[in-house]
């Protein structure tokens, strides 16, 4: 199979040393950790269906609300298409990609531990503007702020829960992120199913209650331990070995600690560890982690889905009821795949899952716009047979999504970089994320206007070339210590050609030279 090979060959002998067992504390760390995710998925949920509420949609958008009821009961692509509104989804993720290069200084510098708090903090804010918003402007500044907590949350959770787990159990201790995102989806879901019987403030209430989960993160950063890995990266070594044991539940951990040395060294030889990712033995991971995942994460269309279920199943002829709650059938999808891909990522692999998923994605895409091209656009409601039909095509794909890229996308990034590129490549990682995030937010309203069901045959497309590119491209790194995934691409078809060639280049060069270079990558 292109690209891939056992796990077991490129692990060191150290690795083979590692101890340790799963104590409360560890427990507590990973609970606490993840729910930064639950920040982001909150967000995602509750903005779809505020979006698609007429009470806000008189008070801030009323074309929109006008457009809307002109075609109440018909199906029109076209009866969402407004830039301002979608300016008010995709600004805050324009934020957070802004915000996820402070949030790699804070990182790197202070620790995993005080990024989260910080974007809690943030996040905490921005739901209280929106909460309060009596314009558009109130309501971008919330978005805004709503944005550098995510900016902060997504750029420290997935390294956070990476380097606390033990590399046997990374790829479902990791996956919480995920878990805890989907929750938050699905809770916001609920919440604007009800709140949206509240006449006329229930919006009030779904974008306020973004306070509550920032505000358990917060409290719960007070107790948060933080990582080994990032104690040892600040010269705090035996706080970091005290962390190490109480974690692992042990006090043998001195191969780990010996890992986690040696890769300090070589962190604190990198003075600027973004030029670092420029760096032919970094290309790997900055073309499938930094670059390749994160884009390709939101290419797959599932966010816009996210985004916009309520107001795809408006568009398609659904009532307001309905549509908020096939946006909560959904959301529960989501979590379903998140519990599916935690239970057996660290047995089948991560490649496993990207083509499974990727197989099911693409058919559900297709039976959609072959549905809508067939059905609809005729200015009739849809019958009940076919809306059922789309309805579980969009399931489908929601969970084969939730068990493949939606996880993966996050989990994959945060453990191919060596520990001197890592708070780097995850701001790089987190800004491609959001940037790509918001522009596909801000054009896929204006896209299923103009493209009508072509959208969804575009997306399936461009699953095609994402599932592609990680057949060739991604080895597998189940159960690989993370600190020696890098050995991989030694291996690996295609990359270790490109490695070769920096390693021949510095083992010309004398120790000073080669120790200047490390330096200045």
């Amino acid at each position: 199979m292109a690209g891939g090979f056992g796990a077991g060959g490129a692990a060191s002998e150290r690795a083979e040393f590692y101890q340790g067992r799963i104590t409360g504390y560890f427990i507590l760390a990973c609970i606490v950790g993840s729910l930064g995710g639950s920040l982001f998925g909150y967000d995602l949920g509750v903005s779809s269906g505020v979006t698609s509420m007429d009470d806000f949609l008189k008070k801030f958008f009323p074309k929109v609300y006008d457009r809307k009821q002109a075609h109440l009961h018909e199906t029109d692509y076209c009866k969402y298409d407004n830039q301002m509104l979608t300016l008010f989804t995709s600004s805050l993720y324009f934020a957070g990609l802004i915000s996820t290069f402070g949030a790699s200084l804070v990182t790197r510098n202070y620790g995993r531990r005080i990024s989260i708090m910080v974007g809690s903090v943030s996040f905490f804010l921005g739901g209280a503007v929106n909460a309060g918003a009596m314009n558009i402007a109130m309501l971008i500044i919330g978005r805004i702020l709503l944005g550098v907590g995510i900016g902060f949350g997504n750029q420290a959770v997935p390294l956070y829960l990476s380097e606390i787990a033990p590399y046997k159990i990374r790829g479902a201790v990791n996956q919480l992120f995920q878990l805890t995102t989907c929750l938050g989806i699905l809770i916001a879901d609920i919440i604007n199913y009800f709140t949206d019987k509240i006449h006329p403030w229930g919006w009030r209430l779904s974008l306020g209650l973004a306070m509550v989960p920032a505000t358990m993160i917060f409290i719960g950063g007070l107790f948060l331990p933080e990582t080994p890995n990032s104690l040892v990266e600040q010269g705090r070594l035996e706080e970091a070995r005290r962390i190490l044991e109480k974690v692992r539940g042990t006090h043998k951990v001195d191969a780990e600690f010996e890992d986690l040395k040696d890769a300090s060294e070589a962190a604190r030889a990198v003075k600027n560890p973004f030029r670092n990712l420029l760096a032919p033995r970094n290309r790997p991971q900055l073309v499938i982690g930094a670059l390749g995942i994160p884009a390709f994460q939101q290419l797959s269309g599932m966010n816009s889905i996210l985004f916009y279920s309520p107001v795809i199943f408006q568009s398609l002829g659904f009532g307001s009821g309905a549509a908020l709650y096939s946006s909560i059938i959904t959301g529960s999808m989501l979590v379903v795949g998140a519990l599916v891909s935690m239970s057996v990522v660290d047995r089948l692999g991560r490649r496993f899952l990207f083509m499974e998923a990727g197989i099911q994605m693409i058919s559900s895409m297709v039976v959609v716009a072959v549905t809508l091209a067939l059905k609809f656009g005729s200015g009739e409601t849809l019958s009940k047979g076919v809306a059922v039909l789309l309805v579980i095509a969009i399931c489908l794909f929601v969970v084969a999504y939730g068990w493949s890229w939606g996880p993966l996308g996050w989990l994959v990034p945060s453990e191919l970089f060596p520990l001197e590129a890592r708070s780097a490549g995850q701001s790089v990682v987190v800004c491609v994320n959001l940037f790509f995030t918001a522009a596909i937010a801000q054009c896929f309203l204006a896209a299923l206007c103009h493209l009508r069901y072509g959208v969804f045959i575009l997306f399936a497309g461009l699953i095609v070339i994402m599932s592609i590119f990680i057949f060739l491209l991604l080895p597998e790194t189940k159960q690989v210590p993370i600190e020696e995934i890098s050995q991989l691409f030694e291996k690996h078809w295609y990359w270790k050609n490109i490695i070769s060639k920096d390693s021949s280049r510095v083992s010309h060069q004398n120790p000073s030279t080669t120790k200047q270079i490390s330096a200045d990558a």
